[in-house]
């Protein structure tokens, strides 16, 4: 018996994978993260695709590691190199559900935490909450005026983002933030989800558009029945892990919020912050199913009708963690420095907290910009024909375009005999068979000069002819083009011409001039 292959590996370096934005995404079953001879091992994937690399401590350019599902380990001393990186790990389910966030460890202060809680029972209290969600309506009427084009609910959003200022009580904000969310969601319910022609046959009819955001499995948002939603909430997953991050390397409780409730096993704060970054998503989401088509295999309806995302999908999307990260550091910022400088803590309102996440104070000091905006990852352009990956020029691979251009052809051609027999294009060519028997009726022998005669015509004139365009003859005789170029091949018009064409080869009282070349 021959032996059996062994089972695929990549090289022994993690870098490939990581991308340029620093996240490096793994899943599968059996994934193990430990330290191998001062190197970080990772080995990952699902059967044949198994995949083992090392990442060294020097030049590996990793910001996050996210984790995709719930199968292996991470050794205590694979944690400690991550916190030594400065590394964040991240691990979440395909729907987006976060199950573990831990960052590098940062300095806290009491007093903030302190100010923190006391601030949710407070003027300071009302006062964020209005901000943030002041902030979440203006972008959700930006990308409700820019992206859906739906002015008459943009208008409405800015009305109910005009009341904020009246509402005095945290529950009025909530109000105001839930019926504004309400005309929000409605103008989403159509918005078009393309895929790729090959895959229409097997994609459901309530895959094809957004849909209602909240999912008739849970009347919520989660367990989403369709691609749009089930993207939508795996993206919040990685906002909502990035604003965890946030608020612990500033040295806030991620669980004492002032806008969401007090519950148990969740992130309040970090759901406050998310509130603020929220439009930008929907505006990256709506940017991708508007351009880009969405494969049949990056999904899989499961037998409740609950739609979950592929692994490759996971790992494109998990590419935008900085990109969030970057989103939602200004305002985790702001929110500390309002914790900090509260009216509780009189003696400390000259002082300003570090910005470690923006380093905006130390860009300040070196005269240098604020920090540039994360550009969004590539994404990978799609035939839109057949799914074929090709260049983001390009909305069809070479076959395919190849294929369009054919069935434009026939149609074209199938057009223009229809126009060509149509009722104005014989009334069209009626009228100029009516002028051109009128003139030939009108014309006289008698009014043509004496040397220009038919022999003269074909010797003197015609020969010269070859050398002008069919367009030029067309135009000084009064005939089409299709007329036109048949007299340059050597048909001969009707007499009646001739001395307009001898006067178009420069040709006057039987001499030559000369030839004016076309």
């Amino acid at each position: 018996m021959a032996a059996s292959a062994n089972l695929p590996q990549l090289p022994n370096s993690g870098k490939s994978r990581i991308s340029k934005s620093g996240v490096l995404t793994i899943y599968g079953y059996g994934v193990r993260v430990r330290m191998q001879s001062g190197h970080l091992e990772i080995e990952d994937g699902i059967g044949l695709e198994r995949r083992k690399f090392r990442v060294a401590r020097v030049g590996h350019g990793l910001k996050r590691l996210v984790l995709i599902g719930c199968d292996g380990f991470i050794t205590i001393e694979a944690l400690r190199w991550l916190t030594a990186q400065d590394v964040a790990f991240s691990m979440l389910e395909r729907d987006g559900k976060v199950l573990c966030v831990t960052g590098p460890v940062r300095p806290s202060d009491a007093r903030l935490r302190r100010a923190q809680a006391l601030a949710g029972q407070s003027p300071l209290g009302i006062e964020i909450a209005r901000e943030l969600i002041d902030r979440k309506l203006a972008g959700q009427e930006s990308v409700a005026h820019r992206k859906l084009l739906a002015e008459g609910s943009a208008d409405v959003i800015r009305r109910f983002r005009a009341d904020l200022s009246h509402a005095d009580t945290i529950e009025r904000i909530r109000l105001i933030e839930s019926r504004a969310a309400a005309v929000y969601w409605s103008i989403w319910h159509d918005l078009p989800v393309i895929f790729p022609k090959k895959d229409e046959p097997r994609i459901p009819d309530h895959w094809r558009r957004f849909g209602p955001r909240a999912s008739p499995l849970t009347r919520s948002p989660r367990l989403a029945v369709n691609p749009a939603n089930a993207i939508l909430n795996y993206l919040y997953g990685i906002l909502a892990a990035e604003s965890r991050l946030a608020t612990a390397a500033l040295g806030l409780d991620p669980g004492l919020g002032v806008l969401h409730l007090d519950t148990a096993a969740r992130d309040s704060l970090a759901y406050d912050l998310m509130e603020t970054v929220r439009p930008q998503v929907d505006e990256f989401l709506v940017d991708w199913v508007t351009h880009d088509p969405l494969k049949r295999e990056w999904f899989l309806e499961q037998s409740d009708g609950n739609c979950r995302l592929s692994a490759s999908l996971a790992v494109c999307l998990s590419e935008t963690a900085t990109m969030w990260g970057r989103a939602v550091a200004p305002i985790a910022e702001w929110l500390a420095q309002a914790f900090w400088i509260s009216p509780r803590k009189t003696t400390l309102r000259n002082s300003a907290l570090p910005t470690r996440l923006t380093q905006n104070r130390k860009r300040c000091a070196q005269g240098s910009e604020s920090q540039p905006v994360a550009k969004q990852p590539s994404r990978e352009s799609m035939c839109l024909e057949c799914g074929k990956t090709i260049e983001r020029r390009y909305t069809h691979c070479a076959k395919c375009r190849i294929e369009q251009a054919t069935k434009r052809m026939a149609d074209v051609a199938l057009a223009g005999r229809l126009t060509a027999h149509g009722p104005n294009a014989q009334a069209r060519r009626r009228e100029t068979q009516l002028r051109h028997g009128k003139d030939r009726r009108s014309w006289k022998a008698s009014n043509q000069p004496a040397w220009l005669t038919e022999r003269f015509y074909s010797e003197k004139i015609q020969p010269v002819l070859r050398q002008v365009s069919g367009t030029a003859i067309a135009r000084a005789i009064g005939v089409s083009c299709a007329y036109g170029s048949r007299i340059r091949e050597g048909r001969r018009p009707h007499s009646r011409h001739w001395q307009a064409l001898a006067q178009l080869v420069h040709i006057a009282g039987g001499c030559v001039k000369g030839i004016k070349l076309e």
